[in-house]
């Protein structure tokens, strides 16, 4: 059964209207779903006779609306970040993670059950690949982060980033429609400018959202300047070498115009010291590029450590020095392993 959370609003319309309604039903249903995300639909008095009747005959029949299931949700103990484990209609599992900033909060958000990736550090990437995720399972994740935030009284989801479980560009088309329908300003209307999709470096990923001109932020998880170390980290760089994919990335910015966002994970002794930090400039020369710099966060799959604390500010002021911005990112929820490279799809927890 097709979810109708997989249908952009025009696909929506069609449907409507083929089953014999006014295409202005559209707008009253979509805004049930995507911006109230209300289960009930039956029970508006804002969706006309017609209308219902429609949903009485298909929804649950030909479409569904029906929502994941949070197994389990997990608060971190400042507070400041929630882990939704998500259980989908087949039983995998995925994780989402709602952070909370100053004024505002931040959706990570899976876009496949596992990863194909087999980055080391990560533990996503070592439990391996299970699946792609649907349009609808991507949307769905957001409407489940809102309806979390009004559980607990709090709004103010702005911004999202696909940095969860999986890899978005290995799972183009249905992201792509996915964050249509997430950016519909008709709808959950979460802003292109406020949308980041990280990527391990998926060449004809990034040559098509360049092309297509896609409206939507790119990280590069970078992590090492050379190709035999950035292998160790990251094996897909053996089937797209640092060489093309820098010259990717150069293609990518004069297309769109666009800075490129730098994700590099600072590893104690593997990627951190003032030889790496000049090779990393040296790379980058000619890209305007803004450098996120991420101590590392434990995992039970890779043995290595954070950076220290000054080895982090000594390597951040390197990358300004050379004129690149560069910025620590801040921890959230690294004690509930909710943060970069933490997700594993698998963990329970009481809700709270």
């Amino acid at each position: 059964m097709t979810s109708l959370y997989d249908l952009p609003f025009d696909s929506l319309r069609s449907v409507l209207t083929e089953g014999g309604l006014a295409a202005a039903h559209t707008r009253a249903l979509w805004r049930a779903l995507h911006r109230e995300a209300d289960r009930h639909l039956l029970d508006r008095g804002d969706l006309s006779p017609p209308l219902k009747r429609w949903i009485a005959q298909h929804v649950g029949q030909t479409w569904s609306s029906d929502l994941p299931e949070i197994v389990s949700e997990i608060a971190s103990s400042d507070g400041m970040t929630r882990k939704l484990l998500v259980r989908l209609h087949d039983g995998s599992r995925i994780e989402t993670v709602v952070m909370g900033y100053p004024g505002r909060f931040t959706a990570c958000i899976s876009t496949q059950a596992g990863c194909a990736m087999g980055c080391v550090f990560c533990a996503t990437g070592q439990g391996g690949f299970k699946r792609h995720l649907t349009p609808a399972e991507i949307v769905m994740q957001v409407v489940l982060a809102r309806l979390t935030l009004q559980r607990h009284g709090l709004s103010g989801l702005r911004n999202l980033v696909l940095m969860g479980m999986g890899e978005p560009l290995h799972n183009y088309d249905a992201v792509m429609t996915a964050l249509g329908i997430i950016s519909d300003s008709r709808g959950i209307n979460i802003g292109p400018s406020k949308i980041s999709i990280s990527t391990v470096g998926v060449i004809p990923g990034i040559r098509r959202l360049a092309d297509e001109g896609q409206p939507y932020m790119l990280a590069l998880s970078l992590h090492a300047a050379n190709d035999a170390r950035r292998s160790a980290l990251i094996p897909v760089n053996k089937r797209w070498p640092l060489a093309e994919l820098i010259e990717t990335c150069h293609y990518y910015a004069s297309r769109t115009g666009k800075r490129l966002f730098i994700e590099w994970t600072l590893i104690a002794g593997e990627n951190d010291s003032v030889e790496d930090a000049a090779e990393l400039v040296s790379l980058l020369q000619g890209l305007d590029a803004h450098i996120n710099l991420i101590p590392l966060n434990p995992t039970e799959g890779f043995a290595g450590d954070a950076t220290a604390t000054r080895a982090v500010n000594d390597f951040q002021a390197r990358m300004r020095a050379a004129g690149f911005p560069a910025t620590v990112r801040q921890r959230r929820g690294i004690d509930v392993a909710a943060g970069c490279g933490q997700l594993a799809g698998s963990r329970e927890g009481a809700t709270s």
